[in-house]
């Protein structure tokens, strides 16, 4: 974990250390605090790649632009302005910004105002002692009376108040600094989980977009081979009106046609719904939105250099918001243990204070108090402990998670390596492939227009082009799609000068125009 995370504020472990030994004194708890170790060197290259310090790719719509496609480009652009999903984590942000905020708030001191009116009728059961008729005297009083037969006086009295209060906890232990450094550095986190969200979004239109491509390529192969599979079939029935071909080779052949026509539906379906689905990727109805397309044979293949494994990690907003995570409930444990020890707490207040009205602003009505509190829990049912504990097992949990964060990380960066290096060569061999189906298909519509070719043999060499085709577009689309999972693995153009910049805007909103409360 990065040093500057949690280490920004460099007394504060000196004052934790010296708040557990008071601790250990002021109760039978042991708040010792044993670290689970987060050691996770990466290795020094990557398996799957000759690695080499390089710069981070780029970002966004700069990395869509290399596939050179305007149009891919342009709904990158959109998505990343449009997209519900990042506007969602957006509204995060704010609401963890306003959270630091509110955590914040018990390192300022409370001031409030407090007026008072008030008029109180006191009955007189319980101000006088009795009357004639009970054998006792009646108390007397100054104060407005109301009397009645019984000899019962009733009290009325007005007060009157303009005030200020105030309240301060004095943070010896840290206790309300640790919970402001816990909310901002989730503050930090929720940006950091927005570019991550930004990130799947674009690798999300990018393998949406090559869908799209893939079914039109597909719908063409499809077109393609309906037309081949008609012309060899009137070409046997030709032959078959000539009595040199049987009902059987014409009925095997109008197989094969309807076989192709019945695969056309279902990829025009796919184009479809893959474009609804782009859709909602830039924040559009499906009707408003019109996608061209063309051929994903059209589109480069950009070149992308991995760099090292240390650089890839510090490239990797996923990474990073695990880690603000993890800093921010080291800081949560740090409170939960400063609960254990005394709190000490300023209270004041001051101003005028009268019975009559006329009276509330002449100086004799000031009033003033000032005090001082001093709380040691002594025993609370084990709370504080239950607490302090939880949240050393939320700590352990989040460190678990963030090595497993950056094994994911490496491992997704060595897979997508491995795909973008494979599926490169199954498209090669795959071409091959449909290269020979095809001649093999050309040689077998010459034998049949010798007349030396069966049936089955003809329908297997039409059926192994169609396939070839179509296995070399999804084949295809998988490479493209390497691309993709290599830019989400190298971390989508995000770098440490992007963390640097989130954190400094995580840190201008705690600053920011506050109105008249600190």
């Amino acid at each position: 974990m990065r040093a500057d995370v949690v280490c920004a504020f460099a007394g504060k472990k000196r004052r934790a250390a010296f708040g557990a030994a008071a601790a250990l004194c002021l109760s039978s708890c042991d708040l010792e605090w044993e670290k689970p170790d987060l050691a996770t060197p990466p290795p020094e290259t990557f398996r799957e790649a000759k690695s080499a310090s390089a710069k981070p790719i780029a970002r966004g719509p700069d990395f869509a632009a290399r596939f050179g496609s305007k149009e891919l480009t342009a709904l990158v652009e959109q998505a990343v302005g449009d997209n519900l999903d990042i506007a969602a984590a957006v509204a995060r942000i704010q609401q963890a910004d306003a959270q630091a905020r509110v955590s914040s708030a018990a390192l300022w001191p409370n001031v409030a105002m407090q007026d008072i009116a008030r008029r109180t009728r006191t009955p007189g059961t319980t101000t006088n002692i009795g009357s004639a008729s009970t054998g006792l005297s009646p108390a007397t009083s100054t104060s407005t009376t109301t009397s009645s037969s019984t000899g019962f006086s009733a009290r009325e009295y007005n007060f009157f108040q303009l005030g200020l209060t105030a309240s301060y906890e004095i943070d010896f232990w840290g206790k309300n600094e640790d919970a402001s450094y816990a909310s901002r550095l989730l503050a930090n986190a929720s940006r950091f989980n927005r570019d991550t969200v930004e990130i799947s979004t674009i690798a999300a239109v990018l393998n949406a977009y090559f869908q799209v491509l893939t079914a039109q390529d597909r719908l063409n192969i499809a077109h393609n081979n309906v037309a081949i599979a008609e012309r060899v079939y009137r070409a046997i029935q030709a032959r078959f009106e000539v009595g040199v071909a049987s009902v059987l080779d014409t009925a095997q052949q109008e197989t094969v046609v309807a076989q192709q026509r019945a695969s056309i539906p279902p990829l025009e379906q796919t184009l479809r719904q893959t474009r609804n689905q782009l859709a909602v990727l830039v924040g559009q109805t499906p009707e408003s939105l019109s996608v061209k397309g063309g051929s994903l044979t059209k589109l480069a293949y950009p070149k992308v250099a991995p760099g090292l494994p240390s650089e890839m990690l510090l490239r990797r907003p996923d990474v990073a918001n695990a880690e603000a995570q993890l800093a921010s409930q080291e800081f949560s444990v740090l409170q939960a243990r400063a609960m254990f020890f005394p709190s000490i707490t300023l209270t004041g207040q001051y101003g005028v204070q009268t019975a009559l009205l006329h009276n509330l602003l002449r100086p004799e009505a000031i009033g003033w108090q000032i005090a001082s509190n001093l709380a040691q829990p002594i025993f609370d049912g084990y709370n504080l402990q239950g607490n302090y504990e939880q949240q050393k097992g939320r700590y352990a949990e989040l460190g678990a998670l963030y090595k497993k964060q950056i094994l994911t990380a490496l491992s997704d960066t060595e897979n997508a390596l491995i795909a973008s290096k494979e599926t490169a060569q199954a498209v090669r061999l795959q071409g091959l492939a449909v290269a020979a189906a095809r001649r093999a298909l050309t040689a077998a519509e010459m034998r049949l227009q010798e007349g030396t070719i069966d049936i089955v043999t003809l329908s297997t060499t039409q059926n192994t082009l169609f396939l070839a085709q179509d296995q070399l577009a999804l084949a295809r689309l998988s490479y493209f799609q390497s691309a993709t999972s290599l830019y989400q693995a190298l971390g989508g153009g995000w770098s440490p000068t992007t963390r640097d910049a989130e954190i400094a805007s995580a840190n201008a909103a705690y600053e920011a125009d506050k109105g008249i409360h600190p």
